[in-house]
C-alpha cells in the first residue's frame, strides 16, 4: 500500500511538468509569392507564436534545397510571444512552378511546417 502512495505521489507531482509543453502556432504557414523573374533573391516573414506554457526553441529546419534558407531565432520564444521567422528564396535557375516545404525542428510533440508558392518566369 505504501509503494502505491509513494508512486501516486510522484506521478501528481510530475503530472504539472509533463503537462507544460510549448504550442507553435504559424500565422498562414503557406504563402504564395507574386510571379517572378528568373534570379531573383525572394523573402516572406512568417509569425511564429509560442501558445503553450514553456519557452518554444526552434533549432534547426529542414528543406530540399540550398536555395531556400531560414533565419532561426536567437533565444527561446517565450510563453505568448510572437516573433518573425524570415524565409529567403534564391530563383537563381530555377523556373516555372516551385512550391517549397520547410520542416521545423522544434521542442514541441507536433510537426511543423511552411509552405510557399512561386511562378519563376525563365531568363531568355
Amino acid at each position: 500500500m505504501r509503494r502505491i502512495a509513494v508512486l501516486l505521489f510522484f506521478v501528481l507531482i510530475g503530472l504539472p511538468i509533463i503537462a507544460q509543453d510549448p504550442v507553435l502556432k504559424i500565422d498562414k504557414s503557406t504563402y504564395k509569392f507574386p510571379s517572378t523573374q528568373q534570379g531573383e533573391l525572394l523573402e516572406h516573414e512568417y509569425q511564429i507564436t509560442n501558445t503553450g506554457n514553456s519557452p518554444l526553441i526552434i533549432s534547426d529546419f529542414i528543406v530540399n534545397c540550398t536555395c531556400t534558407k531560414v533565419l532561426l531565432p536567437k533565444r527561446p520564444i517565450l510563453p505568448g510571444e510572437t516573433h518573425p521567422l524570415k524565409v529567403t528564396f534564391d530563383t537563381t535557375g530555377k523556373y516555372y512552378f516551385q512550391d517549397r516545404t520547410i520542416g521545423l525542428v522544434t521542442n514541441t510533440s507536433k510537426k511543423h511546417s511552411l509552405r510557399f508558392k512561386v511562378k519563376v518566369i525563365p531568363k531568355e
